[in-house]
């Protein structure tokens, strides 16, 4: 008995890219780790940070005798985002032992789910062409719940081991063989990221490991079967995986043109120098000797447990980006920006509420403001849209908008719009208006025309650029409050 979603979504096909006649073909596992508080078969802490070997328990240690226990918020973050993949939901699966020997995983096995997974099939659909906001949808094969190894460190002192991480809930997301090159699986990266991170499952940290990608690889000539596959393993970066897909079809590419053929492996990506080497030949399913877990029980996911989370599911990613771009007028890349990164999105849907009609001034602050003050960067949501319409109404010079941005990262208790106004009016940002406002500027200009006449001669002459210049001094002497567009008028004017 399954649990069916059904997703829908308008999709674009891309038309394969051949490289020297050969066409890429990339399948993704992508491993993700889930936002328990607690490991997924023991009752040890997940942290970061913590000094090595303090976060962990008999089980994760692999102990005689120690019995491991299932963590049920795993079931729930995994049939959560079934649901929003339009996966089918396993109402019973199992758990197994996946032995190979890694020094950091004591046990000698991993608990892992074999031949019936939690969730099967599914996809995710991302955007392939930034203007025209075109999609490609991803066929998933299947979904299953698995626990993390350890941490080896190697020195010249000898091999350490970290046990910390080892039994971390993980979700290993597996991909069909469908895209084709570095671009895509990049992007199907990123899409998966936005959506875990919209679900509340993952944190998305890709510079503490919370998402590592496999990345298997193989080169064919058109209508050929599929090559030998290469697997490129623990790649946390989208730009990495962009990088290394395409080094290794290059790589196959060379082999099979030379008359060499190309040996399935699993090899190490080095994303700062560029290359891959070689880890050790690839491991087929026998070589795990698989058999069920006799210490824990089947896997059941209620209806009931189901019909929750269906009622809570949030809005997800792709239909954010559809609601941005109708709604409020975005374009396509700037839309899939801002959905890319959930703080980004909550940020942009509470600041557009309090500016009506500015939504896509608002927009333009997050992506190329904001997004540039450096990761974790939070503006409130109160305060920028204070902000903006504060430039949109010519109260405040853009400009100058810029330095009270600033200044609201820097101020912890920058929090509304009482604080934005506060701030402009105490350093004299707010623009002066009227006709008193315009009669001083012009005064401003005809001292700045007698003092540059070299200048004002060029731009008479055809030098347009030059107005710059006496635009500038104009608004140097006219100090704060002086709105440039009625300073660009004015010169106009006055030429």
């Amino acid at each position: 008995m399954t649990a069916t979603v059904a997703m829908t979504t308008t999709t674009t096909m891309t038309t394969p890219i051949l490289v020297d006649g050969f066409e890429t073909v990339v399948g993704l596992e992508v491993h993700v780790q889930l936002a328990t508080t607690h490991k997924l078969f023991s009752k040890a802490r997940v942290r970061i940070g913590q000094p090595p070997n303090t976060d962990l328990d008999a089980v994760d240690a692999g102990l005689p005798g120690a019995l491991p226990v299932l963590n049920q918020q795993a079931v729930v973050f995994a049939a959560r985002l079934g649901l929003a993949l339009g996966s089918t939901i396993a109402v019973t699966s199992f758990f197994a032992r996946k032995h190979y020997f890694y020094p950091d995983s004591p046990k000698g096995f991993q608990t892992s789910q074999g031949d019936e997974p939690i969730l099967v099939g599914g996809s995710v659909s991302f955007v392939v062409d930034d203007v025209s906001g075109a999609t490609l949808t991803v066929p998933l094969t299947r979904a299953h719940l698995e626990e993390d190894a350890g941490k080896s460190s190697h020195g010249t002192d000898g091999t350490r081991l970290d046990l910390n991480r080892a039994g971390t809930a993980l979700l290993e997301v597996v991909s069909e063989p469908t895209m084709r090159g570095g671009e895509e699986a990049m992007r199907f990266f990123r899409a998966l990221r936005s959506i875990v991170m919209a679900l509340g499952i993952c944190d998305g940290n890709l510079q503490e490991g919370s998402m590592r990608a496999d990345a298997n690889v193989s080169v064919r000539r058109p209508g050929d079967p599929l090559g030998t596959r290469v697997e490129l393993k623990n790649i946390n970066s989208p730009r990495y995986l962009n990088d290394a897909v395409e080094h290794e079809a290059a790589r196959q590419r060379r082999l099979i043109s030379g008359g060499d053929v190309v040996v399935q492996e699993t090899r190490l990506w080095d994303g700062e120098g560029g290359v891959s080497r070689s880890l050790r030949s690839k491991e087929m399913a026998p070589d795990y000797r698989f058999f069920t877990d006799p210490d824990l029980p089947v896997v059941v996911v209620s209806e009931a447990l189901l019909a929750r989370e269906r009622a809570a599911l949030p809005e997800l990613p792709e239909a954010r980006r559809l609601r941005f771009i109708t709604a409020f007028g975005l374009p396509a890349k700037q839309a899939a920006v801002i959905v890319d990164e959930p703080m980004l999105t909550s940020s942009f849907d509470a600041a557009c509420a309090l500016a009506v009609g500015h939504e896509r001034a608002v927009a333009n602050w997050l992506v190329n403001d904001v997004s540039g003050l450096g990761d974790g960067v939070v503006v409130a949501a109160a305060a920028l849209a204070r902000l903006v319409v504060l430039v949109e109404t010519g109260e405040l010079a853009g400009r100058d908008g810029k330095a009270v941005l600033r200044a609201l990262t820097d101020n912890d208790r920058a929090t509304d719009s009482t604080w934005v106004d506060a701030y402009v009016d105490e350093h004299a940002l707010r623009l002066a208006t009227g006709q008193d406002a315009e009669a001083a500027i012009k005064a401003i200009v005809i001292a700045v025309f007698a003092d540059s006449p070299t200048q004002v001669q060029q731009v008479k002459e055809g030098k347009d650029k030059v107005k710059g210049y006496l635009v500038g001094q104009v608004l140097k002497r006219a100090g704060t409050g002086v709105d440039p567009k009625l300073a660009q008028r004015l010169v106009d004017e006055a030429l």
